[in-house]
């Protein structure tokens, strides 16, 4: 088969290449999936987890990308509640190989069935940004309708799927980024937006939940705008301030294969539109990862055409 992968930490994007690896086995309670659509995180190089396993030992050359769409072509010993032929999307492992190539093995848990009618495309843009944008809001941040949001990076790939959720949950959504993210962040449900270099942040008042996906002096600036029993939701890490009277999270998003259902079903009837930036191909997948230009939106590498 045809992969991406990463040779050192130290080589980052200039030890990236495509290759041809043995195509993976499947272990016990594994899936084997031929990968039809595959997304990545532009921080992955960062992470330990593309470098090391759980027990801190090196483990490359590693797969990068960690988002799927596909079909299942081998099931490994034990495995139930999936099938051969089943169309399927999910979120693999941090600590295995990814995704960024035509075969995948992953855990059968990790996957949800992808219906008939949404595109693989589609599909692989959905795991990560709706998982954190889901887990951020209803598990760790406990949105109730009539509240307020603030959300960083509305015109993102994870902060418009933020934004569509907490408006369908009855939120009032205040939309941030760049000047030129404005109409977007609007068109994906935004009711108020900030430009964070040309407006004051701290004019839009208290808010119930900020979601944070900038972290630093935003960060700062935004846990004092948290109310009394609110939230500051962060997957940037450990805010270095914290709201007076309120709650600070930072969270690794997790796969959920029922949280999974509920957010594809969404995409189904129109609810939730995904926000993909661009569409590239597996042999152009490591220019894909270094971009020329800022991609506002999800980048997905069509693995099979």
């Amino acid at each position: 088969m045809k992969a991406i992968v990463v040779t050192g930490r130290a080589a980052g994007t200039a030890g990236m290449k495509l290759v041809e690896p043995p195509e993976p086995q499947a272990a016990i309670n594994d899936v084997v999936v031929q990968v039809h659509a595959s997304g990545f995180v532009g921080t992955e190089l960062e992470w330990p987890s593309t470098w090391t396993d759980r027990l801190d030992r090196a483990r490359t050359p590693s797969i990068p990308g960690h988002e799927l769409a596909g079909v299942v072509t081998a099931l490994g010993y034990g495995t139930t509640g999936l099938s051969v032929g089943q169309r399927v999307f999910g979120l693999a492992d941090w600590y295995r190989d990814g995704t960024l190539a035509e075969y995948v093995a992953i855990e059968a848990r990790n996957l949800a069935p992808l219906p008939g009618d949404v595109d693989f495309t589609v599909g692989a843009s959905l795991p990560i940004s709706g998982l954190t944008a889901w887990q951020g809001l209803f598990e760790h941040g406990r949105l109730q309708a009539g509240q307020s949001v603030l959300a960083h990076g509305a015109a993102g790939a994870v902060g418009s799927i933020v934004t569509q959720l907490a408006r369908e949950a009855g939120a009032y959504v205040i939309g941030t980024g760049r000047a030129a993210d404005r109409q977007k962040a609007l068109d994906f449900g935004a009711q108020e937006f900030v430009d964070l270099a040309n407006d004051r942040l701290e004019d839009v008042g208290g808010v119930d939940l900020v979601f944070d996906l900038i972290g630093g002096d935003i960060g700062k600036r935004s846990a004092r705008m948290v109310r009394a029993g609110g939230s500051l939701v962060s997957i940037v890490g450990p805010s270095e301030a914290r709201p007076a009277d309120g709650l600070a999270v930072d969270f690794v998003v997790e796969s959920d294969r029922a949280q999974l259902a509920e957010i594809v079903q969404r995409v189904r009837d129109g609810r939730l539109r995904t926000n993909i930036g661009t569409v590239s191909t597996l042999d152009d997948a490591v220019a894909a990862f270094n971009p020329t230009k800022r991609i506002n939106g999800k980048t997905i590498i069509r693995v099979r055409p």
